[in-house]
């Protein structure tokens, strides 16, 4: 069994930063496959970025060149720093253990001026 929480939303104006965080425990999640998804109000969940457990990483079109996913496999945590961001980047992010059923609650991440 793996617990995921995801930490890091906030509030930010166009063009800043944040970093999420995904800290998992229960189990080590180094072996597996992770990634960040996001749901905006009235859209479908959407994959944002994966990373490897061999620390392969691709990104959703709409975040290359501004997001970046990266694993700290003896933190056993996931992180996703978000740069230049957008008001279409509002959304709930979840990180998920690749293939499974493991997802954490949730953080909102609110981009406004």
């Amino acid at each position: 069994q793996v617990q995921l929480v995801e930490s890091g939303g906030g509030l930010v104006q166009p063009g800043g930063s944040l970093r999420l965080s995904c800290a998992a425990s229960g189990s080590s999640i180094s072996i597996y496959d992770m990634g960040w998804y996001r749901q905006a109000p009235g859209k479908q969940r959407e994959l944002v970025a994966r990373i490897t457990s061999g620390w392969r990483t691709n990104y959703a079109d709409s975040v290359k060149g501004r997001f970046t996913i990266s694993r700290d496999k003896a933190k056993n945590t996931v992180y996703l720093q978000m740069n230049s961001l957008k008001p279409e980047d509002t959304a709930v992010y979840y990180c998920n253990v690749d293939r499974t059923d493991y997802w954490g609650k949730g953080t909102l991440v609110t981009v406004s001026s």
